[in-house]
C-alpha cells in the first residue's frame, strides 16, 4: 500500500473539503441493507434485500483493521484497511456511488472505496443482487443488468435516510464510479439509455469479443442462455422496460474503470452525455477489450479523458491477491505488473478527477 499512499498524497489538497497532507483521514466503514423490488427476480433466494457498504473519512487515530475476502484463516484477497463504525469526519461530504463488476462485490472494490474515503469522500457501494460474489450468481442477475443503476439509487436513498450518515451526504456534489459492468452501470446512472438489441447484434457479429463470451465468474451464462432467459415469461415483463432511462438525478461526474458492455449504447446516447467523464483501462484487457469498450466510449463522449495503463489486464482492478489467492485463483490473480501500482494510478486519477469535477 506504500505506493498507493505516496501517489494519493499528491492529490489530497486538490479540492475544498479534502484532507490536507498534514491531516490524513482514516477510512471509516459502515454497512446497511435496504429493499429493491427488482431484487426478487434477480436473487437466487428471491429476497428483496440490497446490501450496501459506506466508506467515509474517519478521524486520525481511528482503529483500522484488515479487510480481506475469503476464509479468515486463509484469505484470498487483501482489500486494505478500514475502521468499522468509526465516527465521521467532516460535515456534508462529496458523495460517490460505486458499482462492482460481474461477480464482484462492494468489498472487492474496497481498495478504491477506502482510498477515496481517506481523500474526503463518502462512498456508497452495493452488492448487486444475483450478480455478486457473495451470493449465488443467477442468470437474471446477468440478463437484467440495467437494474444495477436502480440498486445505486436505492442505496443512496437509504444512506440519505440514515440517522447518522444522512446528514453527511452532499447530493449537490454527487459522482458515480464503476468497474467493468459497473462502468456500464455508471453510464446508466449518468443518463445513457441502453439498447439490448444493439448489444445482441454486436455479439452476433463479434462472438469472440470478451464481453460476448461467458465470463469466468459465470461460465454457464452464455449469450445463447441469456437470450433464452430474456424471452422467458418470468423475465419478459422486465425486458420490456430495458431501454428506459435509469438516470440518477444529480450525478455530476462519471469515473469508469475498464468499462464493459459499452456496445449496449447507441452512439447518440454517449455523445449526448454532458457530465465530465474519466476512463482508466488496461491495455492488456481481454475481458472488456479497450477498442470496443473504453476507447469506444472515450471517442463518443464529449471531452472524456482516457488513461491507458500498459500491460494491465482486466482483473488487475480487483483487490490485491494473497499468496493463497494466487495459488487457488490464478485466472483472477495473475498480473504482468504489480497490482499495487495499477491501483495507485487508478486512485490518483479518481481523486484528481472528482476534485475537479465536484468542486
Amino acid at each position: 500500500m506504500r505506493v498507493m499512499d505516496a501517489v494519493l498524497g499528491m492529490f489530497l489538497m486538490a479540492s475544498a473539503g479534502v484532507a490536507s497532507a498534514s491531516e490524513l483521514w482514516m477510512a471509516g466503514e459502515r454497512h446497511g441493507t435496504t429493499t429493491v423490488a427488482s431484487a426478487v427476480v434477480r436473487d437466487a433466494q428471491q429476497h428483496d434485500a440490497l446490501r450496501y457498504t459506506v466508506w467515509y473519512p474517519a478521524p486520525a487515530g481511528s482503529r483500522e483493521t484488515a479487510l480481506t475476502i475469503g476464509p479468515p484463516d486463509a484469505p484470498l484477497f487483501d482489500v486494505g484497511r478500514s475502521a468499522m463504525d468509526a465516527s465521521i469526519a467532516g460535515k456534508r461530504l462529496p458523495t460517490l456511488l460505486l458499482s462492482h463488476g460481474n461477480g464482484g462485490s462492494a468489498r472487492m472494490m474496497g481498495w478504491l472505496g477506502t482510498a477515496l474515503a481517506r481523500a474526503g469522500y463518502l462512498v456508497i457501494a452495493v452488492d448487486h443482487p444475483g450478480n455478486n460474489g457473495v451470493d449465488e450468481m443467477t442468470l437474471p442477475g446477468s440478463v437484467l443488468s440495467w437494474l444495477r443503476a436502480d440498486d445505486l439509487r436505492a442505496a443512496l436513498a437509504a444512506v440519505q435516510a440514515d440517522p447518522q450518515l444522512g446528514a453527511h451526504v452532499n447530493p449537490e456534489r454527487l459522482g458515480v464510479a464503476g468497474f467493468s459492468a459497473g462502468g456500464y452501470t455508471a453510464l446508466l446512472a449518468a443518463g445513457a439509455r441502453p439498447d439490448l438489441q444493439r448489444l445482441l447484434a454486436f455479439c452476433r457479429a463479434h462472438p469472440g469479443d470478451g464481453v460476448c463470451r461467458p465470463q469466468q465468474e459465470t461460465a454457464t451464462h452464455t449469450m445463447e442462455a441469456r437470450v433464452a432467459a430474456a424471452s422467458s415469461s418470468v423475465l419478459s415483463p422486465w425486458i420490456s422496460h430495458a431501454n428506459e432511462s435509469r438516470a440518477i438525478p444529480g450525478v455530476r461526474a462519471v469515473f469508469l474503470l475498464a468499462p464493459a458492455i459499452v456496445q449496449a449504447f447507441v452512439p447518440e446516447q454517449l455523445s449526448s452525455l454532458r457530465q465530465p467523464v474519466s476512463i482508466v483501462l488496461g491495455e492488456a484487457d481481454t475481458v472488456a477489450p479497450p477498442q470496443s469498450n473504453g476507447e469506444a466510449a472515450q471517442a463518443l463522449i464529449p471531452g472524456a479523458a482516457l488513461l491507458r495503463l500498459p500491460d494491465v489486464g482486466h482483473y488487475d482492478f480487483l483487490a490485491a491477491c494473497t499468496a493463497v489467492g494466487v495459488q487457488r485463483l490464478p485466472e483472477l490473480c495473475s498480473s504482468s505488473v504489480p497490482r499495487a501500482g495499477s491501483h495507485a494510478q487508478a486512485v490518483a486519477a479518481a481523486v484528481q478527477f472528482f476534485a475537479e469535477a465536484l468542486r
